[in-house]
């Protein structure tokens, strides 16, 4: 045979098996259709699948609702306490729980702050005549801060001793009245033991003499009396003089010369101060904590603070103590704390920020 006619005989067969999948299938004539039921039950079924493809894929999407039905689903009971991660390991996901430990210590912010803080008032009407202090100056007790001047004061004194003069006056009076008593009741008890001079004289002697020993005991009374008028009066114009209750410095000053000033009982009512100090060597921090977290603090516990005018100072400090209650508006408790070494140029009424450790327990949970 010709060799070329048997290639073309093969190229054509490998041509026809190359395009023979591709060629349509005969139809049986017999075949029938699809019935409509049918069709109508596979259509509803597809979209169905369709629609839970497509929220599971938007579902799977949003981490949002990935996290709540992870955290609404039940832990396992083995599991340890801390947070959950989940890890990518072969293709799957799995989750880890990580054990952290709890905080051991507590931050809050607060305020530097003087107990000994006193607004100064005048404790009688009076007009200021000199200051002798300036703020920021230091002062000692019994230093003289504000005089003041009030001319019906000084009146009340020299009545009282006025007074007091004629009490002595008068007392001095009685007793001679009360010495000549005595002489005549002693003669007339000399007589009447002789019989020499009627009982009526005597009974007149005796009462003589207690009348005048009682003007003299009235005498002195007033002359007692004259005195503790004089110490009212010259108490009255001492205080005149304000002074100092105690060792401090001097933060304010509201007094002003020539002002006329109420008595401590209207000037309190009318904030009507002098001036203010305070002591500046005896000052603690207060701090607001939440009432959530005071379980583990207690005097004693020491911590470390910095003040925001000094941020690069930390000082340490000691829980004082604990308010007996809480703030409802708030939801904290207030913290007293000391400190020692505290930056120089340290004020009242400078913010502080404080981190306070706590004590080991052994519990993980406090």
């Amino acid at each position: 045979m010709n060799p070329h006619f048997d290639i073309a005989i093969e190229q054509q067969r490998k041509r026809a098996e190359a395009l023979k999948p591709l060629s349509p299938e005969l139809v049986p004539h017999n075949a029938q259709p699809p019935k409509p039921v049918f069709r109508r039950l596979v259509l509803p079924v597809c979209l169905a699948v369709l629609i839970a493809g497509a929220g599971a894929s938007a579902l799977f999407y949003r981490p949002d609702v990935v996290r709540r039905i992870e955290t609404a689903l039940p832990e396992p009971e083995h599991a340890a306490a801390g947070p959950v991660a989940m890890v990518q390991a072969g293709g799957e996901r799995s989750a880890v729980r990580n054990p952290v430990p709890a905080s051991r210590e507590i931050t809050s912010s607060g305020f530097v702050v003087a107990p000994s803080t006193t607004t100064v008032f005048a404790k009688y009407e009076g007009r200021i005549t000199q200051i002798a202090v300036a703020p920021g100056d230091p002062v000692v007790k019994g230093q003289a801060l504000v005089l003041l001047e009030d001319a019906a004061a000084g009146f009340a004194l020299e009545e009282a001793r006025a007074k007091k003069v004629q009490a002595e006056l008068v007392l001095t009076a009685r007793d001679i009245d009360l010495t000549q008593a005595r002489t005549l009741l002693n003669r007339a008890e000399t007589l009447a033991a002789r019989n020499a001079t009627p009982k009526q004289a005597l009974e007149d002697a005796r009462a003589a003499a207690e009348r005048a020993s009682n003007a003299v005991a009235q005498a002195r009374q007033s002359s007692a009396n004259a005195d503790l008028a004089i110490r009212i009066a010259g108490e009255r114009v001492a205080e005149l003089t304000v002074r100092a209750p105690f060792d401090s410095t001097v933060t304010r000053l509201d007094a002003r010369i020539g002002d006329t000033v109420l008595a401590r009982i209207d000037s309190v009512r009318e904030s009507q101060s002098l001036l203010t100090i305070t002591d500046t060597k005896d000052l603690v921090i207060d701090a607001d904590v939440a009432e959530t977290s005071i379980a583990p603090l207690k005097p004693g516990l020491r911590g470390q603070a910095v003040l925001d005018a000094f941020p690069d100072q930390p000082f340490a400090v000691t829980v004082l103590r604990l308010a007996p209650i809480a703030s409802a508006e708030k939801g904290t408790v207030a913290l007293r704390l000391s400190f020692t070494d505290p930056p120089n140029g340290i004020r009242p009424n400078m913010a502080a920020r404080i981190r306070i450790a706590l004590e080991e327990t052994g519990d993980p949970t406090q």
